[in-house]
């Protein structure tokens, strides 16, 4: 056994059901035997390093579907279900699930809850707890709780999935998670507007504070708009989802406020469309992890003023090399970056801003000499205290977030 999730952690314990993980937990609590979480592994890697883990525990076996309360717009299932297989359950109903993790044709419903990683539709819809209605979770001492429940006016337990959104896995292992769907849009529409950032940014304002009703604004860097064959500059990437008169209508409206401004600006459908958001949710992670895509991986976030002169930021200090994008809605993003020298500058403007800048993907050397997550204030010693209550003797996943 390696000292770290980024050594190989082979063969992974697969139980099939809660009882079986319970089991596991149990006795790797009584004999103080800490373990690796993961679902499919395709985020076993991000964020701190997981120190000391005896073995790999993987959900990937608990995948089954509970109950899909279709009328209720609700979908209760095992936290190992893929997020791919998900969707077509749902898209039979005319459904889906309105996230877009990384690797969605490998992540899991459960791994993508903890590590919170959703993307462009959280413009519209909102971001991982806001679609979670209820969990079960397999506790550090190796009992079975619940939290929520299954339908949408049930608020119970709402405090506790929030602390489980984001916790990757170090305050209990999700086996069973209930979601808030929505209907599967039949029309969509995508406006792509390119040119000077300072005039991208005019745009970004008028559009926020319009009458306009996209479901996913992104402001993309200029390696990335290259990369997306977009074009040589920054760009913004606006999708509407609605009637066909409806985006034919907003998209125009857009269109002629970019020109007035003196910047170039089309629409993509299609196709086209689906494989330019498709390479915005995969483009900076990669694929899969045998054909990865950067060096250096982070998640930020800034106020939604900073949206636009972050992306600036990232392009002048990089020289127009780094990939990023910047939800423009939540001020959420990701960027690909090469060089770890850029990690602190990229921090410091992010705080300035307001928000902060995590690095969730890097070689285990740089891991080692920087503070991965970067939290600042009082939240550190908050959530100190919350992972001993909930796991006093370090079992789930030592040092991932502490």
């Amino acid at each position: 056994m390696g000292d770290s999730t980024n050594d190989i952690l082979m063969p992974p314990a697969l139980p099939t059901s809660a009882a079986e993980l319970a089991e596991l937990v149990t006795i790797a609590n009584k004999t103080r035997s800490p373990l690796a979480i993961a679902g499919n592994s395709s985020k076993l890697d991000w964020g701190g390093i997981v120190i000391g883990a005896k073995s790999l525990v993987s959900t990937q076996k608990l995948d089954r579907l509970i109950a899909h309360a279709v009328g209720d717009l609700t979908i209760t299932v095992e936290a190992g279900m893929q997020f791919a297989k998900l969707q077509e359950i749902l898209a039979k109903a005319g459904q889906f699930l309105p996230l877009d993790p990384a690797y969605p044709d490998r992540a899991t419903i459960g791994g993508t809850i903890a590590t919170a990683d959703t993307g462009s539709l959280r413009h519209r819809y909102g971001g991982v707890r806001d679609l979670l209605l209820g969990i079960t979770f397999v506790r550090a001492d190796g009992k079975i709780a619940k939290a929520g429940g299954r339908v949408v006016k049930n608020v119970a337990g709402y405090d506790m999935m929030k602390l489980f959104t984001g916790s990757y896995g170090t305050l209990g292992i999700l086996t069973e998670v209930t979601l808030r769907v929505y209907p599967l849009p039949t029309t969509e529409g995508t406006v792509i507007i390119t040119g000077s950032i300072d005039r991208l940014a005019n745009v970004a304002k008028i559009l926020l504070a319009s009458t306009l009703t996209p479901i996913a604004v992104d402001v993309v860097s200029t390696a990335f708009s290259q990369h997306l064959e977009i074009s040589n500059t920054p760009s913004l990437v606006v999708k509407f989802a609605t009637i066909p008169e409806s985006i034919a209508q907003q998209s125009a409206q857009l269109l002629e406020i970019a020109k007035g401004l003196g910047l170039k600006g089309g629409i993509w459908q299609g196709a086209q469309a689906a494989q330019l958001w498709n390479g915005i949710q995969t483009g900076i992670w990669g694929d899969s992890h045998s054909d990865l895509q950067c060096l250096i991986g982070c998640k930020l976030g800034v106020r939604l003023t900073a949206a636009v002169a972050t992306i600036d930021m990232l392009d002048r200090l990089t020289d127009n090399t780094a990939k990023g994008v910047i939800h423009l809605n939540s001020g959420i993003g990701a960027i690909a970056i090469a060089d770890s020298e850029h990690i602190t500058p990229l921090r410091t403007h992010c705080e300035a801003a307001g928000g902060f800048l995590s690095v969730l993907q890097a070689p285990v050397d740089v891991k080692q000499q920087i503070d991965v997550w970067g939290y600042r204030g009082n939240a550190v010693p908050l959530m100190r205290q919350i992972k001993q209550q909930f796991d006093p003797f370090n079992i789930l996943n030592p040092g991932r977030c502490f």
